[in-house]
């Protein structure tokens, strides 16, 4: 039986709107009162804040490493990160783990948030560059300003939330910690 050429096109185009789709959908989530978003192709998945196992000699914004289904993945406390107050733990505080690239590849990193609001789209004419001041944080953080429901979310940007020697460090924490039977399972 011979393919039917147009039913294939159509199919073609059905796969690349999902894809297209797929690039407009973000994280939202909260640091304090604020909004933000970040890609859902970066975020493998979404945990309950447990135990963490603190790691001496860390920056200040690094909680410690938690044993991911056998795997240490650091913890970072996003609001520390931005130079803010870090989060305090409440019933609705949570990690999310994102895939950030670094030079060896990548590298999953769990990100502590205040609380996860939604999984939004957002399309590509609502998203500005990122400002060049004002948005109180390091604007290469930022990926772009979305504009949803009549108001501005900061997109970030995971691969540049934590520099190259920040994942350095993190790296070398991971590779220290693998194996170590103190680190708590999470999950």
């Amino acid at each position: 039986m011979k393919a039917n050429p147009v039913s294939n096109r159509r199919h073609g185009a059905a796969q690349t709107a999902a894809e297209t789709l797929e690039r407009r959908q973000f994280l939202t989530f909260l640091l304090s009162d604020e909004t933000f978003a970040m890609g859902i192709l970066a975020i493998k998945e979404i945990i309950e804040f447990g135990h963490v196992t603190v790691v001496p000699m860390m920056p200040s914004f690094v909680r410690g490493v938690i044993n991911l289904r056998g795997s240490v993945v650091p913890v970072v406390d996003l609001s520390a990160r931005f130079g803010r107050q870090p989060v305090q733990r409440t019933r609705r505080t949570c990690v999310i783990i994102v895939e950030v690239a670094d030079e060896d590849g990548s590298q999953d990193i769990g990100l502590v948030v205040d609380a996860v609001n939604a999984v939004v789209e957002i399309e590509e004419d609502q998203i500005e560059p990122p400002p060049a001041f004002g948005a109180g944080i390091r604007s290469d953080f930022i990926e772009g300003m979305g504009k949803f429901n009549d108001r501005f979310v900061i997109i970030l940007n995971p691969d540049k939330v934590l520099s190259t020697s920040d994942l350095a460090l993190l790296r070398n924490t991971e590779h220290g910690w693998e194996g170590h039977s103190s680190v708590a399972e999470a999950g």
